[in-house]
């Protein structure tokens, strides 16, 4: 579904991790299709060249600085896009970090704080959000950012395997309790989609085995997410919460 196909008009969706990766083309994409944006992350130098590349092409970004560990920065980043931008009928929660340790390597602190910013902030925003949504009686759109580690884990990434399974079941719980106040609630799961920060490994002789076990024989782009995107916010799917949609080059037969 290329990007021309849907039209986003009138809809402000709020973007988190924008400032790089998939964040950052998911931002561009909704602001592509007449969606104003508000993009959250902590790198503001990142967030601001990302608004100078919307409004380029003639779109609305916001640049808010989030962190979305932080319940107080959470809810003043909602206020704030809601204050400039209008009211938020669209959250795509896609920040995220991982790190690559044995179990018993993996300190405590380091399995925190990829719970926390994976899981919780996921949940932080997506209770943000859908509050102000059920008290302005509007009806909205969550899209959560898995993973395939949810279903099909990894070595060396225990505490990102758990909290992108807990991402999954969690959205499936909110699909459940925000239909009734006309919320849609729905993951995507990617595989190995290059991003700066994995393009040297995945580019490496690591990598090259990894791709051997995908059945379309290479690794996502960017963009290859954008149809599913666009379809899940957009009134294409107003019949479909609690879905994942998994894209990953047939990764997960092999």
């Amino acid at each position: 579904m290329p990007t021309s196909a849907v039209a986003l008009d009138g809809r402000v969706a709020l973007v988190t991790g924008a400032s790089s990766g998939l964040g950052r083309s998911f931002a561009l994409t909704l602001a592509r299709a007449g969606a104003k944006v508000a993009a959250g992350a902590r790198r503001l130098d990142r967030l601001d060249a990302l608004v100078a590349a919307i409004e380029a092409f003639g779109g609305r970004a916001l640049a808010l600085p989030l962190d979305v560990t932080d319940a107080q920065s959470v809810a003043e980043a909602v206020a704030r896009a809601e204050t400039e931008l209008g009211a938020l009928d669209t959250l795509v929660n896609n920040a995220g970090i991982a790190t690559t340790r044995s179990l018993l390597e993996t300190p405590e602190a380091e399995w925190d704080a990829v719970l926390d910013t994976d899981l919780k902030g996921a949940f932080l925003m997506a209770r943000a959000v859908a509050r102000q949504m059920v008290t302005d009686g509007r009806a909205g759109v969550i899209v959560n950012v898995a993973s395939i580690l949810a279903e099909r884990p990894a070595k060396g990434l225990a505490a990102y395997a758990a909290a992108k399974a807990g991402l999954v079941q969690l959205t499936r719980v909110l699909a459940l309790e925000l239909a009734r106040h006309r919320i849609r609630v729905n993951a995507l799961a990617p595989g190995y989609v290059v991003t700066e920060m994995n393009r040297e490994f995945l580019a490496g002789p690591g990598g090259e085995r990894i791709r051997g076990h995908i059945p379309l024989g290479r690794f996502a782009e960017p963009a290859d997410l954008d149809g599913a995107l666009l379809f899940l916010v957009s009134d294409a799917a107003r019949y479909a919460t609690g879905t994942v949609v998994t894209l990953d080059g047939g990764f997960s037969l092999a």
